[in-house]
């Protein structure tokens, strides 16, 4: 609801005084298009918060209710701006907080088991829905490359040290060694942690001035680094520690292009060669099958187990069921290695349908009935 607060004007009786050239009924006309613009603006309001893109149902899972009002839905195009959502996407992504009824897109966003959860709900929903199959299809592309983009983006306000959690786990590189310490205090002047020790529990001496190369990873699984330095050694809760100097130069690490999802999927496998030559080059799909299991899968590609040895650069068309429906496409062989007696060889999508397009992602993000 919006409330409109009125102050009293510091005025004396005599301002309101009118001035005998000035018409009354030019007020009156004035006054009442004052009060038209008024209430048009707090329908507007209303029915933005009401409303969903493409006739979403009321009554969502998500963050609160009522829907994204106009001071949200100006959130909303900041942060798709910031992650480089297209016009096709932001209007993707303001459906899908409608349809789940959010009031607060950022924290959804930062949250991405909350906004998996609002992603599902609008997968099913547009997959039930009673248009063509042409037209849902293209929408769940739009939806999964909405995700993907936001999958690849970083949100949070994460720039410096001195917003580290306490128990935060850091990977500290000293040459070739790898040390975990965890975060004890971020909050003073340099950020402690625990003094370094071997396996063995022996307390291993950095020494001061030293240089160090430092990961962390948050709890959804994104990787950050920064560079530091050891200032010194103290005690926190009669404890050693090891004191770092703050950064203010937190960047994040790059990770796959899609999300991958680890999987035992039974699938056939056609070679392809090129026949012909010039413009006369045509693909042929072999007759003979090969049968393997998929170990991983993302939309962009797969890694495959099987018995018969496979070549780097061979052509293979991959065949394989997702629920009650078959998905196919048309793959490359990047590399390959032996695991005992299988051959277990990466495969990169060269040709996807968007119709097997869309079921791998609904897989991979778990947003199918599987």
């Amino acid at each position: 609801m919006n409330v409109f607060t009125f102050f009293p004007l510091q005025v004396s009786a005599s301002d309101f005084q009118l001035d005998s050239s000035i018409d009354p009924k030019s007020i009156i006309i004035g006054g009442i298009f004052v009060v038209v613009i008024i209430v048009a603006l707090i329908i507007i309001n209303r029915s933005s918060k009401r409303g969903s893109v493409g006739g979403a149902k009321k009554g969502g899972s998500g963050s609160g209710g009522g829907g994204l009002g106009i001071f949200s839905g100006f959130t909303l195009r900041r942060i798709a701006g910031s992650v480089g959502l297209n016009r096709e996407q932001t209007k993707m992504l303001d459906y899908i907080f409608r349809t789940d009824q959010v009031t607060d897109p950022e924290s959804s966003i930062n949250n991405p088991v909350l906004l998996d959860r609002h992603f599902r709900r609008a997968y099913r929903i547009i997959e039930q829905g009673s248009g063509s199959k042409e037209e849902a299809q293209r929408k769940l592309a739009v939806l999964f490359s909405t995700r993907n983009l936001l999958e690849n983006s970083i949100l949070s306000s994460l720039t410096s040290t001195r917003q580290l959690k306490d128990d935060t786990v850091l990977i500290i590189n000293t040459g070739k060694e790898k040390i975990n310490v965890h975060t004890m205090s971020a909050k003073g002047e340099h950020l402690d942690v625990e003094a370094p020790k071997t396996v063995l529990g022996s307390q291993i001496k950095i020494q001061r001035g030293t240089r160090l190369s430092i990961l962390f990873f948050t709890k959804s699984n994104k990787g950050f680094s920064f560079e530091s330095r050891v200032i010194g050694y103290s005690s926190k809760g009669g404890h050693p520690s090891m004191q770092l100097a703050h950064s203010n130069q937190i960047r994040f690490l790059s990770q796959r292009r899609f999300r991958r999802r680890q999987a035992v999927i039974a699938c056939f496998l056609n070679l392809v060669y090129v026949e012909g030559s010039g413009k006369k080059q045509r693909l042929v799909v072999d007759k003979r099958r090969l049968q393997g299991n998929i170990a991983d899968i993302s939309v962009g590609g797969c890694s495959i187990k099987t018995m018969a040895p496979v070549q780097v650069g061979a052509r293979f068309k991959i065949e394989f069921a997702q629920g009650d429906s078959n998905v196919a496409a048309l793959g490359q062989v990047l590399r390959s290695n032996k695991a005992g007696v299988n051959t277990v060889f990466h495969v990169k999508f060269l040709k996807v349908t968007l119709h097997s397009m869309n079921l791998i992602n609904a897989f991979v993000y778990e947003y199918g009935r599987e």
